[in-house]
């Protein structure tokens, strides 16, 4: 049996959210057995983005009964069944906060339809509960209300049924609350953990930061680190304590606080506090008459074309940019003679490696390489997910420097300064800042870029 539910909420602090809405269809595999569809008194206010969103206020709820009041109906419908939402560790986590404050201890297998899709459906565009069914062909009525999610999600579940023929991915799905590879200690540790993205934290008892990872799944992840069996993992169960976290809804957001905190606090089972995500680069030195490309380890005095994971990857892209400008490797940190290089013996170098070459002629020739790590603004807003419904991330580019990261409701607009300085989370530049963002702004991993007014935000 399945226990099919969506749960509409107050928002809020983490843990503090309370329900105003559930639905719940009990399903045998077949067809809905039965059905519980109530709103609920959250006994706390709305907040007004949520209010907005689903069209439930508190007048509504005034007479509706509370929590209290429909537990033991929950209960009784999801007995002996398997709880199923989109996104269940969410709406799961509410009801089992729910009925812990009453003293109760809710525990159930769950399944997610975000997951199961992800594994059934591998091409949709988007695995968002409105999206995914229509692009499905599911109906979808009342968006963002529980009785219209619940419907949606129970023939979301029917399609993935029919679809897992081998029954082998739906049964991989279905887990229990108390996975038997996780320590005891550290099951209440595990259970408090989103299965969003993030940046994690773990701590040892006198809360020292031992690890800083990122993750688009802070509970899968830190669950990995647990049950581990190398080295890193092993340090890590013996010496933790605690874990935090802060959900960041944007991955290159996630990366770049892992990077940023990581080089901060020095954690200590993370890599030393020269950590680097691309830890050589290629930049061009102009002490010299003719120019020199220089392929080295990165260093935080210097400014880099562009950064790389590897010297093999950097070396690769160094001698397709000798080649296509007909500069001289050795005038380069790959020379490969004192005398003539090997490409003017083949006539791809015009002479400076004899000084043959006018050096202002050669030199002009490294300029188009200058803009290979240019942002294509100097001043803009990129875009993209928020931590939660209705709410946008933005990363702030000023003056060709990355400035810092932040959050904003839909309907409030940041593009003046005053108000993106009130929202930013102030991050120092550097080369893996550089290399991420730009990264992502090859890849469209964005809702939208915003170019600035550079006259207004200019005023320092």
């Amino acid at each position: 049996m399945y226990a099919i539910l969506d749960i509409e909420t107050t928002g809020g602090k983490y843990n503090e959210e309370g329900i105003t809405e559930i639905a719940i269809y009990q399903h045998n595999g077949q067809k809905v057995t039965d059905q519980f569809i109530s709103l609920v008194n959250p006994e706390r206010p709305i907040q007004p983005f949520v209010e907005k969103l689903t069209g439930i206020n508190s007048k509504m709820l005034r007479t509706a009964p509370r929590f209290f009041e429909v537990a033991k109906r929950i209960i009784e419908i999801t007995e002996n069944s398997i709880i199923v939402a989109h996104n269940t560790d969410f709406d799961y986590r509410i009801l089992r906060t729910e009925f812990k404050r009453l003293g109760y201890n809710f525990e159930k297998n769950s399944l997610c339809t975000v997951t199961l899709s992800k594994k059934l459906l591998p091409d949709m565009e988007s695995y968002k509960l409105g999206r995914l069914v229509r692009a499905l062909g599911i109906p979808i009525s009342d968006r963002h209300r529980a009785q219209g999610d619940a419907l949606a999600t129970v023939k979301l579940l029917e399609l993935l049924l029919e679809k897992d023929s081998s029954k082998e991915i739906l049964k991989s799905q279905i887990k229990a609350l108390h996975n038997h590879q996780v320590p005891s200690k550290y099951l209440s540790i595990i259970e408090e953990l989103p299965t969003t993205t993030g940046v994690y934290y773990l701590h040892n008892a006198v809360g020292d930061v031992l690890y800083i990872g990122k993750s688009n799944n802070i509970r899968g992840r830190v669950r990995a680190h647990l049950t581990g069996t190398d080295r890193k993992s092993k340090k890590i169960q013996k010496k933790l304590h605690k874990v935090n976290f802060e959900t960041t809804g944007s991955e290159l957001i996630a990366l770049l606080k892992e990077q940023h905190e990581i080089k901060k606090n020095q954690p200590l089972i993370n890599k030393d506090g020269r950590y680097r995500l691309y830890p050589v680069g290629i930049r061009i030195d102009q002490e010299t008459a003719y120019h020199q490309l220089i392929l080295e380890q990165v260093r935080n005095s210097r400014e880099y074309l562009v950064v790389f994971k590897n010297s093999r990857i950097a070396k690769y892209v160094m001698t397709q940019w000798i080649e296509d400008q007909q500069l001289c490797h050795k005038h380069s940190s790959l020379k490969d003679s004192d005398g003539a290089c090997f490409a003017y013996k083949n006539n791809q170098c015009k002479g400076a490696c004899l000084d043959k070459e006018n050096t202002q002629s050669y030199n002009q020739r490294l300029q188009p390489l200058l803009n290979k790590n240019n942002y294509p603004h100097d001043y803009f807003l990129m875009i993209g997910s928020g931590r939660k419904d209705g709410e946008n991330s933005f990363i702030y580019i000023d003056n060709q420097c990355f400035k810092g990261y932040g959050f904003y409701e839909l309907n409030h607009q940041i593009k003046n300064k005053e108000k993106i300085l009130n929202r930013m989370v102030a991050m120092e530049d550097n080369s893996d800042c550089r290399a991420l963002i730009l990264s992502n702004i090859k890849k469209n991993k964005f809702r939208k870029l915003i170019p600035l007014d550079n006259a207004e935000i200019k005023t320092h």
